[in-house]
């Protein structure tokens, strides 16, 4: 039987008897209807995964034993700093699922001139913890020790200056001959996805204007949900840890 991996904000440490906090718990002892004696691993952002055999279980609470940690390589050395613009229905869930699978450090949904979706107050919070749900279910599946942030809603300028502590920051523009090959390796990189029907020509000037670079994946136009996952692939074959 393969054993459930499980993202928990419980403090994690050898030897120790740990209570699963509410989310972990309902859905190890709910969802999965799991009893005592059967084994988890547990991860809680530190970079290291926690075997794991559950001694309690309920429906709303699960009480574990905590094994010897082991040290999780599954993080690029290659930080990304994804700016993506908002889009409906469940496209910006597969960006955010995909750019967790890609190994994307943290995600900073956008809003730009040409968006048409507009979040403000409780909206935007309950999209906002939705969005953190689908990185973790995302980071469980995937292997991942840490879990990327989702932060709050950012405007085109805010983006800009969020993002200049990165070396390289690209945006995705298909009208340029600049290609990724070309660029020098970087350390940290920002990359920008614009809407469905582009990003405006003023915002794509403004970039440039704060040092991004235009570059394009190829010959085609991707959707927005399409570009991320397109994009990172490419950037961690060229600097990251994908493809050796």
């Amino acid at each position: 039987m393969r054993i459930p991996r499980i993202y928990t904000e419980t403090a994690l440490s050898e030897g120790a008897t740990a209570d699963l906090d509410d989310n972990a718990a309902q859905h190890v002892g709910r969802v999965l209807r799991m009893q005592p004696g059967q084994e988890l691993r547990l991860f809680n952002g530190d970079g290291n995964d926690y075997p794991a055999t559950i001694t309690a279980a309920s429906k709303k609470n699960v009480a574990v034993q905590v094994g010897t940690p082991e040290a999780n390589a599954t993080e690029s050395h290659l930080e990304i700093v994804l700016g993506q613009t908002l889009s409906k229905g469940d496209r910006m869930d597969y960006a955010v699922q995909k750019a967790v699978e890609m190994g994307v450090t943290r995600i900073v949904p956008l809003t730009t001139e040409r968006c048409d979706v507009k979040l403000k107050g409780d909206r935007e919070d309950k999209r906002l913890r939705h969005w953190q749900s689908v990185a973790v279910s995302a980071a469980e599946q995937c292997g991942r020790a840490r879990v990327p942030d989702i932060l709050p809603v950012m405007s085109v300028s805010e983006w800009l200056e969020h993002t200049r502590d990165c070396d390289v920051r690209l945006v995705l523009h298909h009208r340029t001959e600049h290609a990724l090959k070309a660029i020098i390796p970087p350390q940290r990189l920002a990359l920008m996805i614009g809407p469905e029907g582009g990003l405006s020509p003023d915002e794509i000037t403004q970039a440039e204007q704060e040092g991004f670079l235009p570059v394009a994946l190829g010959p085609r136009v991707l959707r927005t949900e399409t570009a991320p996952v397109a994009a990172m692939a490419l950037c961690q074959y060229l600097w990251g840890d994908i493809g050796g």
